[in-house]
């Protein structure tokens, strides 16, 4: 995993190889842990950002290039 430091001084690990498909780049997962044990987050892979939020429905939208997933359920009466 990658070590990087977040905006509060505390050092997170981007895992590469664990992510979800995005319309400009991947999100790849964010631990606060080396062992992957405790997920803060996600990191934006067209950015480098950690500046994301996430619906309820379990899309993940970057703040910074808008960058974005689709819902991983749906359910086609709300369409």
């Amino acid at each position: 995993m990658d070590a990087f430091s977040a905006p509060d001084d505390r050092t997170l690990y981007v895992d590469r190889t664990d992510r979800q498909r995005g319309s400009k780049a991947p999100f790849y997962a964010v631990y606060t842990d080396v062992d992957g044990d405790d997920r803060w987050g996600f990191c934006c892979g067209h950015c480098d950002t950690t500046d994301n939020a996430v619906d309820a429905m379990g899309r993940i939208h970057c703040n910074e290039c808008s960058n974005r997933t689709k819902a991983e359920e749906w359910d086609a009466v709300h369409e």
